[in-house]
């Protein structure tokens, strides 16, 4: 099947979002963050085209365009520690996107992008101290490349491993309060579902019940029908009889004038 118009443009701009991805960027670099909002614009037009992909390349396509988003996300965090977690759980897409390319540029990206975080991580632990923590005179004297004796760089060093400590801690207790909401929604989900089906089970026992006692009634009241139409045809049988009776015996007994 041809690729439309909107495609090649919509893979044109997706390959040029990516190769600007790859390549090192500075703080005042706007082009990929506009380019990526292009690529939303696209992809819902692409989505809702009449000649749009198969099913598999468009789940492609959102895979790509939701790991840029992703990876713009991850660098707007301050600490290495943080970005390298948030691109830990970025998913790029699994197919190239041009025909030129050997593997996913999305995947080479995102091992760039973990190599470059742990980079920073690693100078973050031997050199520098946490970016919360504020400069420091060690990290001035660092930067104008006086070098540090042992204590300062002991001191460095306990403080970049204690901040690690605490994030570390921080997000397992988050993990573990996540996992124990959810176990405790789990929980609460099942015990409403259960009394829901006990309650239904009640109300479809109540149901039978009445249907039941329904069909009794009913049969009753049948019977009773009949049995005052045969009584009623007896009554008349027997008026009607009498009726005749009498009138003979009355003209038997009252003869004829003459």
């Amino acid at each position: 099947m041809a690729s439309s118009r909107l495609e090649i443009n919509f893979i044109r701009l997706l390959s040029r979002c990516e190769s600007i991805a790859a390549e090192k960027r500075g703080d005042t670099e706007w082009r990929l963050e506009k380019y990526v909002g292009a690529l939303e614009e696209m992809l819902t037009a692409l989505k809702k085209s009449t000649s749009k992909p198969v099913p598999e390349v468009m789940t492609d396509y959102s895979r790509k365009v939701d790991f840029l988003k992703g990876l713009l996300e991850a660098e707007k965090l301050t600490s290495p520690t943080e970005k390298a977690l948030a691109n830990q759980f970025l998913a790029p897409g699994r197919n190239p996107t041009t025909a030129n390319e050997r593997t996913s540029a999305s995947k080479t990206v995102h091992l760039q992008t973990k190599a470059r975080c742990t980079g920073e991580m690693r100078n973050e632990l031997l050199g520098t101290v946490s970016p919360n923590a504020g400069r420091t005179e060690a990290e001035m004297r660092q930067r104008r490349g006086l070098p540090l004796d042992e204590k300062q760089s002991d001191a460095v060093l306990d403080a970049v491993l204690q901040h690690h400590h605490s994030l570390q801690e921080k997000l397992a207790e988050e993990m573990l309060s996540l996992a124990r909401n959810l176990k405790n929604n789990t929980l609460a989900t099942q015990n409403i579902i259960k009394q829901d089906n006990q309650t239904l089970t009640q109300s479809m026992r109540m149901a039978d019940l009445n249907f039941e006692k329904l069909k009794t009634e009913s049969e009753r009241l049948e019977q009773h029908t009949k049995k005052s139409v045969n009584w009623f045809l007896w009554l008349m049988l027997i008026v009607v009889c009498f009726t005749f009776i009498s009138m003979i015996l009355f003209i038997r007994i009252f003869p004829k004038l003459r």
